[in-house]
């Protein structure tokens, strides 16, 4: 029985090293200095319809308030990178497509939610941040881009004299960061896959939502859904290894206090955190 026993706790204590050991990532990146210090406004602090989302105006009310913002960014067929969230284009432009699919001098003619903003491109969102607040930037990876997409992102920002971090939910976008800017700040996104109906397999949902992956990227920081935040993987993350926690989409101040108390950096939307 002993015997047995003590197989059994070495099995448990080998599981939960290997555990660990997936989970892993980079503790205490010097950019978290600023960047620990603000709030973010998700995709600008948009007022729909009158402020689109991921519009030079939302990014211009976030730098007038004095928060950073989290943007999304896709690589168009002519190697510029577009802030824009979904692939498809139809939600936000009212035209079909996959922005992936046109060049930046099409996607000129199209406007937000029926406003006069056009789809800005990151390096002008670079600009009216630039000394002024941070950015959280999320690399939105389409059909096996990932490693385009982040090679033209770094190039534009070795370039960019302002504080940010760069994120996403494709684990191999952050692995091109980690060979090759082992320098920037990098994050895992994620959030309860295994409830979602999405296109993704069932182990992958599984190693996404339980940040499996992390083997790979070894993230500075974990960004996951405020409602699926349940997550064991999660806490072992963000509690034993000391990753830094980031919430999305936070749309309450209750939830707000909550996370900053908890000392988790806030994504908001769909309110002023000042009021």
């Amino acid at each position: 029985m002993i015997k047995y026993i003590l197989i059994a706790i070495i099995a448990l204590i080998a599981f939960g090293a290997l555990l660990l050991f997936l989970l892993a990532g980079r503790r205490e990146h010097p950019a978290w200095k600023v960047l620990g210090s603000y709030r973010y406004a998700h995709r600008g602090f948009h007022d729909k319809p009158r402020v689109p989302e991921n519009s030079m105006a939302a990014f211009r009310l976030a730098v007038e308030r004095g928060w950073g913002a989290e943007l999304d960014v896709h690589i168009l067929k002519d190697g510029k990178l577009a802030v824009f969230h979904d692939s498809e284009l139809e939600r936000c432009t009212g035209a079909s497509g996959i922005i992936e699919e046109w060049d930046s001098e099409q996607l000129e003619e199209l406007r937000l939610e029926a406003t006069d903003e056009h789809v800005p491109m990151l390096e002008e969102v670079l600009e009216l941040f630039e000394g002024k607040a941070p950015l959280i930037i999320e690399l939105k990876t389409y059909k096996g881009n990932h490693a385009r997409l982040a090679k033209a992102a770094c190039e534009l920002l070795d370039e960019y004299k302002g504080d940010f971090c760069v994120e996403s939910f494709d684990p191999r976008a952050l692995a091109y960061l980690r060979r090759h800017r082992p320098n920037i700040c990098r994050g895992q996104l994620s959030k309860g896959f295994t409830k979602d109906n999405c296109d993704l397999s069932a182990p992958t949902r599984f190693l996404l939502s339980n940040l499996l992956m992390n083997v790979i990227a070894r993230p500075d920081f974990i960004a996951y859904e405020f409602e699926s935040r349940d997550n064991f993987c999660l806490r072992l993350a963000t509690r034993i290894l000391e990753l830094r926690e980031v919430s999305w989409t936070i749309r309450s101040r209750e939830d707000m206090e909550t996370c900053e108390q908890e000392g988790r950096i806030v994504i908001f939307e769909d309110f002023d955190p000042e009021l």
